[in-house]
């Protein structure tokens, strides 16, 4: 039996013959890159069964709809999917059981895919979707309703991502337990529908600045909502525009004109039945965006709106009836939803990033253009090596990312735990981190996806490749939850920290004790040899930017001014020390494999990673005589010399993704290979091929026909 497990009778040949040339079993690579077999069982199992209801899925691609048509359509869905679930009071117990059993980020997990499943947009879900699936999917395993929102929903996004991803989780984490009573389940349910309100038009990642007030006012136990000037209103929080009954408002907690801070508040702002804005609430949609139009991101402001005391969230920080202020245990403490967050954008951008690598190297082995050699047959374009250089590095980042996704998000876990028991020690090291990492992995897959996009010529503009929907919805999250230069710039402060504690020889934590290390004289085996040079490029960026700031400080400028004027450095140190943490996570993850033929071309990989890593910072390298120029050159051939052996299992090695077409939704990205057939057929679809079509009759025929 071949070693591929997707070869079948009447694919196209170019891409039969690919498969034919795996030297490992797909299914076991697979069974490492979505964490496990018997997961990997799990996800097959449910996407058969959604094979068999082809009913819950759009014949029409949502390319050739208006987004007026697919909004209509959204409000349809989640009206049909609410209809077709009542959670009964078995289940209501059953859930509270279930979250008594797990972690609150395990807890947070479930009701996010959960409620993804509830509400469900951009490809058709007719009604009673809940009823057709309720019969072989579990609601409380992650592997069945990622399938599930993946397959059925594709990844566009949709009017209630933010209710699951922060509405829900910010309940769970700072709401106590009898708010929690008062407002999860109705969440859950459908019944309330919530976003996340911080950003405002005037400041995003500037939460110092943020001007939106809550004041308390004692004699009626109530806050006062208010938004004082235009730039402080609301901007950007996915539902809002026209989706949303409720928002979680971030705003300055205002008792006896004393400004405790920003603190989360419970604030409905649409009445539930009719679906008017509530008096003193103005509340809208921001209009379209680059990409991700089903999300309707919206506006918000408030006129002197009050809302009960008990509506501020206070599982953290309190308030009394007399107005006593109790501050949280931690001042980061309420970062917890935020860096759940942060660890599902990482799972979701190696995702991306993994089918846009299935699209374009299954097409680069179907396309065939141009001649290596004058008058010889025309090649498949994966056969050149520029088209290696653009993709293979892509597909090398989709395991390097999904296992740092895999080890922060144990991380996050962990770190919510300790927090429950009152251990906020790893909380400041996470939460830089994530800074970290999302900067970097949201800024590096949406630069792969979109030499994916590039490296499919013309057809990979088009829609039907999906690699233009991919490229929005990854290149949108290096702004949404911080942007990423203000990210790289927080993770360089904890860094400026360790630096100083490193000069001081100081106790340093896991993360950053490579700063208080030497260049080691031994480089050690190929693996060791490699991560040295990560550590080495880290701390000298590290340092050296330090060491500027101090020597400016040293002249009486300013710390603060000295940090600013050497930040583009400190981005740069920032950068250097994320990718260390990614390199060492996916040496570690490959050498935990047991399958030797799977091993082998994940070591092939990890090799092109770290080689094309330290080539991107090659500079560095060679800095004060650390590596000579012949080393570098080296490296650099490294990269080639993995290419060339990645090159024949490129093909099987993407198949090991096990995304199905369904999934996929590219044209381009055929298991079957078929490509230009099915081009001419989405092409026939398009709406403007109909006849009588207005634009023609109106003005373009009564000018041709007077001709």
């Amino acid at each position: 039996m071949p070693l591929n497990k997707l070869i079948q009778d009447g694919d196209n040949q170019d891409l039969t013959q690919e498969r034919f040339k795996a030297t490992f079993d797909t299914d076991e690579l697979a069974a490492v890159f979505n964490g496990g077999e018997d997961r990997l069982q799990r996800i097959r199992e449910v996407r058969d069964e959604l094979t068999k209801r082809g009913h819950l899925f759009d014949a029409l691609p949502a390319a050739h709809r208006t987004r007026a048509e697919r909004m209509e359509d959204v409000s349809r869905k989640v009206r049909n999917s609410a209809q077709g679930f009542q959670m009964t009071r078995k289940m209501k117990s059953d859930f509270f059981e279930f979250a008594s059993l797990y972690s609150e980020y395990e807890t947070n997990f479930f009701i996010h895919n959960f409620l993804r499943f509830l509400h469900p947009s951009n490809y058709s879900l007719l009604k009673n979707l809940m009823e057709n699936v309720s019969d072989f999917a579990d609601f409380t395993n992650n592997a069945d309703m990622l399938i599930i929102t993946r397959d059925v929903m594709g990844i566009e996004g949709f009017p209630l991502a933010l209710h699951n991803l922060m509405f829900v989780p910010t309940i769970q984490n700072q709401a106590d337990d009898e708010q929690q009573e008062w407002w999860l389940m109705d969440a859950l349910q459908g019944k309330i529908i919530g976003t996340y309100a911080q950003t405002e038009l005037g400041h995003g990642t500037n939460l110092s600045a943020i001007e939106t007030t809550a004041t308390y006012d004692k004699s009626t136990e109530e806050f006062i909502i208010h938004t004082p000037t235009t730039t402080a209103t609301k901007w950007w929080p996915g539902g809002l525009g026209t989706s949303c009954t409720h928002v979680i408002l971030v705003a300055n907690l205002i008792i006896d004109s004393k400004n405790h801070g920003l603190h989360p508040f419970f604030v409905p702002i649409r009445d539930r039945n009719s679906y008017s804005s509530m008096p003193g609430v103005r509340v809208g949609d921001i209009g379209t965006k680059m990409g991700v139009n089903c999300v309707d991101n919206g506006f918000l402001a408030f006129d002197n709106y009050r809302i009960p005391r008990r509506n501020m969230l206070m599982k953290h920080s309190k308030v009394s009836k007399e107005g006593v202020y109790t501050a949280p245990s931690h001042p980061k403490v309420g970062y917890t939803t935020m860096l759940y967050m942060r660890s599902e954008m990482i799972t979701h951008q190696a995702y991306y990033l993994a089918m846009a690598m299935i699209i374009s190297i299954r097409y680069s082995a179907v396309r065939r253009q141009g001649e290596i050699k004058p008058g010889t047959q025309e090649v498949q374009i994966l056969d050149y090596q520029t088209q290696q250089y653009r993709l293979f590095p892509g597909l090398a980042r989709c395991f390097a990312f999904m296992t740092a996704a895999t080890t922060v998000r144990q991380m996050t876990e962990s770190c919510i735990k300790e927090l429950s028991h009152g251990n906020s020690d790893v909380l400041a090291d996470l939460h830089a981190l994530s800074c970290g990492l999302k900067a970097v992995v949201t800024h590096q897959s949406s630069q792969s996806i979109d030499q994916a996009r590039q490296g499919c010529g013309g057809h990979g503009y088009s829609d039907a490749s999906y690699l233009p929907t991919l490229y929005t919805c990854s290149v949108g999250a290096c702004t949404y939850e911080g942007e990423n230069m203000v990210m790289l710039l927080q993770l360089s402060k904890y860094l400026m920290k360790a630096a100083a504690k490193a000069e001081e020889g100081a106790v340093m934590a896991p993360l950053v004790a490579y700063l208080a290390k030497s260049d080691p004289i031994e480089n050690g085996d190929k693996y060791g040899k490699l991560l040295n040079h990560f550590e080495h490029v880290a701390r000298h960026r590290v340092m050296h930017a330090y060491r500027q700031m101090i020597e400016e400080e040293k002249q009486g400028i300013e710390r603060d001014y000295a940090f600013a004027n050497h930040s583009v450095d400190w981005t740069k140190a920032a950068r250097a020390h994320t990718k260390l943490f990614i390199a060492r996570g996916f040496v570690k993850k490959v050498q935990e494999v047991s399958n030797e033929a799977v091993r082998d071309v994940l070591n092939t990989l990890a090799e092109l990673y770290l080689s094309y890593e330290l080539i991107e910072m090659s500079s560095d390298l060679t800095t004060n005589g650390y590596l000579p120029e012949t080393e570098v050159q080296q490296i650099r051939h490294q990269v080639y010399d993995s290419m060339r052996k990645i090159r024949p299992n490129a093909v099987s090695i993407v198949d090991s993704f096990d995304i199905c077409d369904r999934e996929l939704r590219s044209v381009l990205g055929r298991r079957d290979g078929h490509v230009y057939d099915n081009l001419y057929k989405w092409a026939q679809m398009s709406p403007l091929n109909q006849k009588n079509l207005p634009h023609v009759e109106k003005y373009l025929k009564p000018m041709t026909s007077k001709l």
